[in-house]
């Protein structure tokens, strides 16, 4: 693993907002390389910037400064489609709500944007169920969300989001609205995929029994990241 190349990687990102026209730096050269396996913990206190970074890594907001690298490819110079592009084939995001679709069952939730992706209806099928199996929920697979419990919905929303096999998986607060007991079974759900998949993940939380089930804990601090 040593050797492989980055799953994600940002080099220096400067983020700065303008309020009440002033700026408000909130990224001030943050660096970071995630291998592909790897399970890194973001945390920090709100509005230390957590989720900005993330918006930055997903290619959801373009940086002021620095470099975004997807394993190896340096998105600096892609249009608007083109990250969008990227994004779609090589990122998964998990929220703190699951925002599953009501009317679909589990299953059809998983396969949905693997068919959006072009894979066929089979294909799309024999992924999201076997995903489901690996977090417990292959019995539960023709329930809609309405008929699962909270963590079950928060296991389903983390498998679709690996249903394209993504190379990173980014979480902002995934466990962040579920009791500490519920908490703890997505986590574990969480790792193990994480490992099975051998995605490289990074995960904002505010719960410190999820971080350090990570392989290592980064924090913000003054617009830099620093190692725990």
């Amino acid at each position: 693993m040593s050797d492989a190349v980055p799953g994600l990687e940002l080099r220096q990102v400067v983020r700065t907002y303008k309020q009440a026209g002033q700026a408000l730096p909130v990224l001030k050269g943050a660096s970071l390389a995630l291998k592909p396996g790897e399970i890194v913990a973001l945390v920090g206190p709100s509005g230390a910037g957590k989720s900005t970074l993330l918006h930055v890594a997903g290619l959801l907001e373009r940086p002021d400064g620095g470099t975004v690298l997807i394993s190896g490819k340096d998105c600096d110079g892609l249009s608007d489609d083109e990250r969008t592009a990227l994004r779609r084939a090589s990122l998964g995001f998990v929220y703190q709500f699951h925002h599953l679709l009501p009317e679909f069952s589990a299953i059809e939730n998983v396969m949905l944007p693997q068919m959006i992706a072009g894979k066929s209806r089979g294909e799309a099928r024999a992924r999201a169920s076997e995903l489901l199996a690996m977090v417990g929920l292959g019995p539960r697979e023709e329930h809609r969300p309405a008929r699962l419990s909270g963590g079950e919905q928060q296991r389903v929303a983390i498998v679709r989001a690996l249903a394209n096999r993504p190379r990173v998986l980014l979480g902002d607060e995934p466990t962040g609205n579920l009791d500490q007991a519920t908490a703890d079974e997505v986590t574990g759900s969480l790792v193990r995929i994480i490992r099975e998949t051998g995605v490289a993940a990074l995960i904002a939380t505010h719960n410190m029994d999820l971080a350090r089930r990570m392989d290592r804990m980064v924090s913000l601090d003054g617009g830099f990241l620093v190692e725990r």
